[in-house]
């Protein structure tokens, strides 16, 4: 269905969807903040999709602002700079900001307060190719700010089968509580067209959109101010508050029309989504030499404060939520959103590329959930499922542990964006059972997957076992027959003048036929051995014939 909604460009709509309360206009009274330097930055060197980088320092080095300690591990891998400068303590496990709670190798630095940059060299954009651009984005370690961390370099190669047509800047937002990004385009809307700019150079679209979620009035206001005074024929396009409409397959299917299939990729189809905080950050890395060290994060929740603040990859959690003045009452911190965040397992774990927002969590804010009932199957999340999925069957089989089942109803298209969980009635933790069912089939994969591996190395060392004992065999018989007819010309010889001795050295002459027709044997069991083992059998029987050595069971 198409709409108009506050923009000149006809709209569409993505099924389901909710609207639950905003709770921004706490944490958008106060411009973005600068944290203050913390005593001990954790470092984790996996801050996104992809490989893990390699260390390049070692405990007791010093490292300046900006200077790199992570090499990418692979293309789809991004690097990890040195946030500030300061003197290398270990190089150790540290727990993570993710749910398990597992720990991640880290380097951490000691700061010295300092802030001493390491060397930058802003390169001339314009005499930069579209490959120096990317491996320039790549080595700044500039990943999707919107919560993928999907290196960005990855993502900016046009593709000659599918020509692009859209390229979209996503400031949707769609989060409850969240404001990082509305708060970066009200006050560095510049940098961020300028970032565009440079994807606009590197993709070639034919249109570049700006989408911002409606109840941004005032960064709308800023993005299109910013657009006119650069000079790029960006639209600006105002899109209905929606939750999930800031992800980037709804917000493709909203602007364009576009229904990117779970399978493909959205450039398949002609179209390209980026965060505003990514486009930000492309340009101070092309344009200034700025690596990413940091970001903005919205601290708000049960707190005195609520901001954002500008702080550095790795300051840990419990110092930078200290920044808004929890309430005593403050019983945990939510990583991310209400609706796809986590509850922090430890508060001294650092902040990386992906965290957005810190929420001071609350009995007050946040009461704790109803028990769960059983499922009444009113499908109310199948109504609201932006992936037009059944959530309430796939509850069923993942409860069930029938994980084939629930692969059928298409478990793998599903976002985790908790809004079925939001209307159910019976208090299920929906996206609970769904992460459990992925879990549970990524294991299985793996497990299946190593026993494949272990099942090909056993074959392969059979298989080499089998023809070196054929090679062997083969060398044997051909020494024995050797040594048979030297014994044999050596007792032709002597026929002539010993006929007793000829009788005897003909007897010792077969004696060793026999020895080496025994040593050329095949196994009895060739049945047993794959085609390709009995082929190999076959042609070493050939060689055996072409050097004139007798097959043992032709021998009479």
């Amino acid at each position: 269905m198409m709409s108009k909604l506050k923009s000149d460009r006809p709209l569409y709509r993505f099924n389901g969807g909710v609207h639950p309360p905003g709770y921004k206009e706490q944490s958008t009274r106060e411009p973005i903040a600068i944290a203050p330097l913390p005593q001990r930055l954790i470092v984790p060197l996996h801050q996104s999709i992809g490989g893990t980088p390699r260390p390049l320092v070692k405990p007791g080095d010093r490292v300046l602002k900006g200077q790199l300690i992570g090499a990418a591990d692979g293309w789809i891998s991004s690097t990890v700079h040195a946030p500030t400068s300061g003197i290398v303590r270990d190089i150790a496990l540290h727990v993570q900001p993710h749910p398990s709670g597992l720990s991640a190798l880290s380097v951490l630095i000691d700061v010295d307060g300092k802030e001493e940059w390491s060397e930058r060299n802003p390169p001339d954009y314009a005499s930069l190719t579209p490959d120096d651009i990317r491996r320039l984005i790549q080595q700044a370690g500039i990943v999707g700010l919107g919560g993928a961390v999907f290196p960005t370099h990855g993502k900016l190669t046009p593709s000659a089968k599918f020509p692009m047509e859209d390229l979209v800047i996503n400031g949707g937002e769609c989060e409850p509580y969240m404001t990082c990004d509305d708060m970066i385009m009200r006050e560095r809307a510049e940098g961020i067209v300028r970032g565009a700019a440079i994807f606009r150079d590197l993709m070639q679209p034919k249109r570049v959109m700006i989408a911002i979620e409606d109840n941004k009035p005032e960064a709308i206001a800023a993005m299109r101010a910013a657009v006119q005074a650069v000079g790029e024929p960006f639209e600006v396009v105002p899109v209905p508050t929606l939750y999930p409409a800031g992800c980037a397959k709804q917000l493709i299917r909203v602007l364009t029309g576009k229904e990117v299939p779970v399978s493909r990729r959205s450039t398949d189809l002609g179209a390209q989504c980026f965060n505003v905080a990514t486009a930000y950050s492309a340009w101070r890395a092309v344009c200034f030499g700025e690596p990413m060290i940091s970001r903005v994060v919205t601290l708000t929740g049960n707190v005195g404060r609520a901001h954002n603040v500008e702080a550095l990859f790795g300051t840990p959690i419990e110092e930078l939520i200290a920044l808004a003045e929890p309430k005593p009452d403050t019983d945990g911190i939510l990583v991310g959103g209400p609706m796809m965040g986590f509850l922090a397992p430890d508060t001294a774990a650092p902040i990386v590329k992906s965290t957005n927002c810190l929420i001071a969590h609350s009995p007050d804010l946040f009461p704790p959930r109803a028990p769960e009932m059983p499922c009444i199957r009113c499908g109310e999340c199948a109504r609201v499922c932006p992936q037009d999925l059944q959530p309430y069957e796939l509850y069923r089989f993942a409860r069930a542990r029938n994980f084939g089942k629930a692969q059928e109803y298409h478990l793998f298209d599903c976002i985790e964006c908790g809004s079925c969980a939001y209307v159910c009635s019976s208090h299920i933790p929906l996206v609970h059972y769904f992460l459990f069912a992925k879990s549970e089939i990524w294991a299985r994969e793996r497990e299946k997957k190593a026993a494949d591996q272990a099942r090909d190395r056993f074959q392969a060392k059979q298989k080499r076992e089998e023809r070196e004992k054929a090679e062997k065999a083969e060398k044997l018989a051909k020494a024995a027959a050797a040594q048979a007819a030297k014994k044999a010309a050596e007792a032709a010889n002597l026929g002539a003048l010993d006929p007793e001795a000829a009788k005897k050295a003909a007897i010792a002459a077969a004696q060793e036929r026999a020895q080496a027709q025994r040593a050329a044997a095949q196994p009895k069991n060739t049945e047993a051995l794959t085609a390709g083992q009995q082929q190999e059998i076959a042609e070493i029987d050939a060689r055996r014939a072409q050097a004139g050595v007798d097959h043992p069971e032709s021998s009479s």
